[in-house]
């Protein structure tokens, strides 16, 4: 009789008698093992053993019985892959003897691949998880992952299941196509096939999303398939849900970026915090997340801060997110720099009072974009303002490092005005805010006066559309004019008198360095 175990290491042993005899008719593996001079037939003790036999006991036991019901076996869709794999790695082939070639009957069974139902295909791709490394060489697994590959992406739209599955298996699926989806609970829009190959081990996965990405499947629908995976998949051990998880990152890394939600990456990255992810596939992630940061929302940058850091928020982490975005976008898309700037000032807003937030990395967040990112300054001062309350015992040169960031030319005169008489500020810098609305007041006088008149034939349609008064409409210019005029030389009063107290609190401070700086009230002395 013949006697075959598996070991732990999935190994395969069996009697010398037996291997040699019958199955070693069919077996050109075999007639090789027992042609060496090393082996003898008539040792009774010795054993034969098949490192990472296919299917282990299982795959031994159909190919013994192929070969002692000489050559004859009934080949079925949830046995023809473990087979052929077994005649592959057994060298049945057609050539080893007179005997019938199970390579060449698991070949021709499995031509029929294309017209097996759904459920045995996701059968037979499931059974391929058992020895994958035997079916990856032989070549079985590109075909049956061709096969779903091409189910998904050629079924038709009509049809209300894929082609040949079972009614059980397809009661409630809306549609094949690709582009039919419905919501579930986990707000994922997921394809009639999301919810089978979920159930296919993370290796499976890779193989089988491999090929799509191979075949130019649609990349939208991967992306959610992947994110759906990693929040319904079946992963037991924290191990294993850090092997999904980086695979997943892996192949989302692989599409192309407009098809990935922001909003599932943050997902990941959330989760992706307590798996202790490898540095290069975290680093990816996050390349992914910032090089589309102009999606994402304000609540999603408000991760909090890793043990033992004493800020509230990520802010190092968002740093990153930025340097990774300018250096996939830079400035080729203006709007979408600019949707940055918003963000980061919503962002600036928040973490601004967090009192263990470091200067360093507070101007960091305020400078790291460009200027043309922002068309208005005034959400920068707020958050400067606010931090510098909070921060209260920073010194004068760690104040200027971070006012240096504010474009008083882009300061509204509101808050030109209030900068100017904020005693948290530096003085330098509020005699720039005052400089540069000298300036922006000058330049629209000029402007004013300059200014061509408008044609005749605009003056025509305005007189005959909207019927005004040409004399009132001088008379309130003319108004406008002066008072502007009035609010340049006021302000050119306060900027001289703010060089000359400049000077004496410069002097004060040489001669008596312990002393205190004080600013003037300017508020009162400006008109709303």
């Amino acid at each position: 009789m013949l006697c075959c175990r598996a070991s732990l290491a999935c190994h395969i042993v069996g009697d010398l008698d037996d291997l040699q005899g019958i199955l070693s008719s069919f077996s050109g593996r075999l007639r090789k093992l027992f042609s060496k001079p090393s082996l003898s037939s008539t040792a009774e003790t010795s054993k034969v053993v098949f490192h990472n036999f296919p299917g282990s006991v299982r795959g031994f036991e159909l190919m013994a019985r192929f070969c002692y019901n000489n050559g004859k076996i009934q080949i079925t869709p949830s046995d023809a892959c473990l087979l052929h794999c077994v005649a592959d790695y057994m060298e049945m082939t057609e050539d080893a003897s007179s005997f019938p070639s199970l390579i060449k009957l698991t070949e021709v069974y499995l031509l029929g691949i294309p017209c097996w139902p759904w459920s045995e295909i996701m059968s037979a791709l499931r059974q391929c998880q058992d020895f994958l490394p035997s079916a990856i060489s032989s070549g079985i697994l590109d075909r049956i992952v061709d096969s779903v590959v091409g189910r998904i992406t050629t079924a038709g739209v009509g049809d209300a299941t894929p082609s040949g599955s079972s009614p059980e298996s397809s009661a409630f699926r809306f549609s094949c196509d690709t582009r039919s989806s419905i919501s579930t609970r986990s707000g994922i829009h997921r394809a009639w096939w999301f919810e089978d190959l979920a159930l296919l081990n993370t290796d499976m996965v890779q193989q089988v999303i491999a090929s799509m990405v191979l075949q130019k499947v649609d990349n939208v629908m991967i992306s959610r398939f992947l994110f759906y995976y990693l929040k319904c998949g079946a992963h037991g051990s924290p191990s294993e849900k850090r092997k999904a998880t980086e695979t997943a990152i892996d192949l989302l890394h692989s599409l192309d970026r407009s098809c990935v939600s922001c909003k599932g990456l943050f997902n990941i990255l959330r989760v992706a915090s307590s798996l202790r992810l490898s540095k290069s596939c975290h680093g990816r992630l996050e390349n992914m997340i910032g090089s589309q940061i102009d999606q994402a929302t304000l609540d999603s940058l408000l991760i909090p801060a890793p043990i033992g850091i004493g800020s509230l928020y990520d802010v190092s982490l968002v740093l990153r997110f930025l340097k990774s975005f300018l250096a996939n976008v830079g400035q080729a898309s203006m709007t979408r720099v600019k949707r940055v700037g918003c963000l980061i000032d919503s962002y600036l807003a928040e973490v601004a009072p967090d009192p263990s937030l470091e200067p360093s990395k507070f101007a960091a967040l305020i400078t790291i974009l460009p200027d043309a990112a922002r068309d208005s300054h005034d959400a920068i001062y707020r958050a400067v303002d606010l931090f510098l309350e909070v921060h209260g015992e920073l010194s004068e040169e760690e104040r200027m490092k971070i006012c240096c960031a504010i474009n008083h030319d882009k300061l509204s005169s509101e808050s030109c005005m209030h900068l100017a008489g904020n005693p948290k500020f530096p003085s330098r810098t509020a005699v720039q805010a005052l400089i540069s609305q000298q300036s922006k007041l000058k330049s629209l006088l000029q402007n004013t006066d300059s200014a061509p008149p408008k044609d005749s034939k605009h003056k025509k349609n305005r007189f005959d559309n909207n019927k005004l008064d040409c004399s009132t409409d001088n008379e309130k210019l003319s108004a406008q004019l002066h008072e502007m005029q009035w609010r340049v030389t006021e302000l050119e009063k306060i900027c001289k008198k703010m060089q000359t107290q400049m000077a004496e609190v410069m002097k004060n401070t040489i001669s008596n360095p312990s002393g205190s700086r004080s600013l003037p009230m300017l508020c009162s002395r400006l008109i709303p």
